[in-house]
């Protein structure tokens, strides 16, 4: 999962970014609206975590000028403007939930992640296929009843993958999923992390598609 974070607090904005990469979610952090706008034009995101009294362009006006592109990207509100009448017109201005600060990390983390299990038309936190089940949340995976560990990095591609089951993701686009700006990138990162995958859930479950990318199936 890869997350951009617009806070223009630093304490308040280490902390997110530490819980966060704590879950292996790569993290893009931003402290203005400007260019929060240049990120979101130029990646791709599984969602936005947006304050609102942002220094230049204000989070609401952000927020409005994303929905009129029509980009879905889901937006969780964290502000600590608390009042119902800011709440009401955050959720009508196009944010998906509002959460007010001050708040506990386990609530932000259960939030962001419900927020993106609706986003990929999840109706369960579970992804089955054949003899393999997956709780996104838990990130629990079972292959024939017995639990499989996935390291961090195999968690991350496995998880942009089922996302999107049936869907050919690039190497760029897998990439993404792996490493914030900050990050190093690997020359052959990808291949490393879907073999470790594929030894362990089976040589078939992550298909390649040549020239093109990989893929899973569909549940």
């Amino acid at each position: 999962m890869k997350i951009l974070l617009v806070e223009d607090d630093a304490m308040i904005g280490e902390n997110i970014q530490i819980a966060l990469e704590g879950e292996d979610i790569a993290v893009d952090w931003v402290k203005d609206g400007e260019a929060a706008d240049i990120a979101l034009a130029t990646h791709n995101y599984d969602a936005m975590l947006l304050d609102l009294g942002l220094p230049g362009k204000d989070g609401m006006e952000l927020l409005r000028s994303l929905r009129a592109r029509a980009n879905s990207t889901p937006v969780l509100i964290v502000t600590a403007r608390d009042s119902v009448p800011e709440r009401v017109l955050g959720l009508k201005t196009g944010a998906d939930d509002y959460l007010v600060k001050p708040f506990d990390v386990e609530e932000l983390l259960a939030r962001l992640h419900a927020l993106v299990r609706r986003s990929r038309g999840m109706t369960e936190s579970s992804y089955r296929h054949g003899n393999i089940e997956i709780n996104v949340e838990t990130r629990q995976v079972m292959v024939d009843g017995s639990q499989v560990i996935l390291s961090s990095r195999e968690w991350s591609i496995l998880d942009a993958l089922i996302a999107r089951p049936g869907a050919i993701l690039s190497r760029g686009q897998l990439e993404e999923r792996l490493y914030g700006w900050s990050g190093d990138v690997e020359s052959n990162a990808i291949e490393v992390y879907v073999h470790g995958l594929r030894k362990k859930l089976g040589q078939q479950f992550v298909i390649t598609v040549r020239g093109l990318g990989y893929m899973v199936g569909k549940p």
